[in-house]
């Protein structure tokens, strides 16, 4: 039986949205999410748990017939983790019809970013030093387990073209302190809370 070629092999979704990037460098920019299914890090407190949920399975011509309607020329591949999926073929047919790209990530795989406007690392367990020195952002979470040497490390790939953002789990009153506090005695790193859901959107 013949096999289908990468660009008509199906990405397992939970879902595709247009609203505005509610994290990091980007927080407030008009953006298509395609949210892909599945991630086997197992973080304790995910707040997208749900994307383990595989409500389609769509081509990548069938994802760009789902964004071309919302006419925002940015897209968000996020999850989940997105890179636990074949997703070079989407990136590259996204790029060909000129979309800015932006890739949320743990950065667990190392895959090719030349096509990708936005590459945000957000550092887990399984986490590859390749894909840090790829970043255009790395996102930490602080929460109650962070240490500030294990945080501090990451300020060694900081450069012109990557960004290091505090991020407070859950925008928690005491994270938060904990992030200006740091941020405040080491004035390279920025903040990132989470827009949308202090606005209360998706």
């Amino acid at each position: 039986m013949q096999q289908p070629s990468s660009k008509n092999k199906t990405l397992k979704i939970n879902e595709i949205f247009y609203s505005l990037q509610g994290e990091g460098k980007y927080a407030g920019k008009a953006a298509v999410f395609v949210r892909l299914s599945g991630c086997s890090e197992g973080c304790p407190w995910c707040d997208t748990k749900y994307a383990h949920t595989v409500n389609a399975e769509l081509t990548p011509q069938q994802i760009l017939a789902e964004i071309a309607p919302c006419g925002a020329k940015t897209v968000v591949i996020t999850g989940g983790e997105p890179t636990e999926q074949d997703i070079t073929p989407l990136i590259d047919l996204l790029h060909k019809d000129n979309f800015e790209i932006h890739l949320e990530t743990n950065g667990s795989k190392d895959i090719d970013t030349t096509n990708i406007f936005c590459t945000t690392v957000s550092p887990k367990t399984h986490t590859l030093e390749e894909m840090l020195k790829k970043a255009n952002v790395i996102k930490v979470i602080i929460d109650d387990d962070i240490t500030p040497q294990k945080l501090l490390n990451y300020k060694k790939y900081l450069n012109e073209n990557t960004e290091l953002y505090l991020q407070p789990e859950g925008n928690k009153q005491e994270n938060i302190e904990k992030c200006l506090k740091i941020i405040k005695q080491n004035p390279s790193l920025k903040l990132s809370l989470q827009l949308h859901k202090l606005i209360n959107i998706r």
